[in-house]
């Protein structure tokens, strides 16, 4: 699966001030499951090293401001984050991991200023808010989340959960898909008991619907249901288990 990731965490050296902020539990252990997508729309529009930028409230709008000289540069740094964001749309991705606290990768942990003063507010990064609007359902977090026990164990198991649907798109079958859901029974119980009836009625498919009209309906509401929150102890066991899957797979294919 790829997951885009802040360049910053992946080790290349794009901040401000040239240098990195190496997250290892990204690199060293998601690594083992799955490919990356940098991205940093900040070094694309203004280059490393750089002026350092926040975010301004102004007019009841968000804007991009150097710290010295206070230079409005909304409009480059909008433009570029479009272009990554392009690029990560046509990399059919499973996740996103974003700087935390970051003015244009901040999920929602960027501070925000009224002239010099920070309020009492935190928003979404410029890129971070691009990225919420056209992936709704995509498992996202940023690293100080993946320090958070509770967070990191409910965004591997959406991570899993997410890629393991888009794969069941390429089997096209209702055979495969009642095979998935006897199989993810457990996780959309526990994730949200009506969501999972309603699954379980779309599988059964009393309406006779087309098998891709029915499974648009399944992908959707199997989406929003991963989403949802559980406990730390249940999500280690999903993951454990989504993790013992793919190694063995790994395993066969070497063989």
């Amino acid at each position: 699966m790829k997951i885009a990731v802040s360049a910053c965490l992946l080790g290349h050296n794009v901040r401000y001030d040239g240098g990195d902020k190496h997250n290892r539990f990204v690199t060293h252990e998601l690594g083992r499951y799955a490919s990356f997508v940098p991205f940093c729309p900040e070094a694309i529009a203004f280059g490393t090293t750089r002026p350092s930028v926040k975010l301004v409230e102004k007019n009841e709008k968000i804007l991009v401001i150097t710290n010295e000289g206070g230079i409005n540069l909304s409009k480059e740094l909008l433009d570029k984050a479009n272009e990554e964001l392009q690029k990560i749309i046509d990399a059919n991705l499973s996740g996103i991991i974003f700087k935390a606290r970051s003015p244009s990768c901040g999920l929602g942990s960027a501070k925000v200023y009224q002239n010099s003063s920070l309020i009492d507010s935190s928003a979404d990064g410029i890129f971070a808010a691009l990225c919420r609007e056209k992936f709704p359902l995509l498992p996202m977090e940023d690293e100080s989340g993946l320090e958070d026990e509770n967070r990191r164990e409910n965004f591997i198991v959406h991570l899993f959960a997410y890629n393991s649907i888009e794969k069941l798109k390429e089997k096209n079958s209702m055979h495969s898909l009642e095979a998935f859901h006897a199989k993810n029974k457990f996780l959309l119980q526990a994730k949200d008991e009506k969501l999972y009836r309603l699954l379980k009625e779309i599988v059964l498919n009393h309406k006779k619907l087309p098998f891709a009209e029915l499974f648009s309906s399944y992908e959707h509401n199997f989406k929003v249901a991963i989403a949802k929150k559980s406990s730390i102890l249940l999500n280690q066991t999903i993951a454990e288990a989504y993790l013992r899957e793919v190694e063995l797979k790994n395993r066969e294919k070497k063989c």
